[in-house]
């Protein structure tokens, strides 16, 4: 199937995930409202994250943030009433390594994730 011609589908939005998987990445999926899952079978400093393709289930979904390890979280989508028109994932390019270890990522309410990486 040509996805190009799915309603809904952005395809900006899969030109750059598939740039980002084509490196010999690997991906995983994050349900709504996770806290800290982890990239990975355990990650591990020296992983890889390409980028996050953040799918909205409504048009308030909640917020999506990333953790290098143990660090402080960073938030790459702040969700909240309205924050999206429609509900067209996008994606969010990250292109870090991880120095402090597993990547980890935390979603809220009618949000949810597909990781790109390379992820140990």
């Amino acid at each position: 199937m040509d996805l190009k011609y799915v309603q809904g589908y952005d395809t900006a939005s899969a030109a750059a995930a598939a740039s980002a998987a084509a490196s010999g990445t690997n991906y995983e999926t994050v349900a709504a409202s996770q806290t800290d899952q982890v990239l990975g079978t355990a990650g591990a400093a020296g992983d890889f994250l390409g980028g996050l393709l953040v799918i909205p289930a409504t048009t308030s979904p909640g917020a999506v943030s990333i953790k290098d390890g143990t660090g402080s979280a960073i938030t790459v989508f702040t969700g909240g009433a309205t924050s999206v028109s429609n509900l067209v994932s996008f994606f969010v390019p990250i292109n870090a390594v991880s120095i402090a270890g597993a990547w980890k990522v935390t979603t809220g309410a009618n949000v949810s994730v597909f990781a790109v990486g390379k992820f140990s």
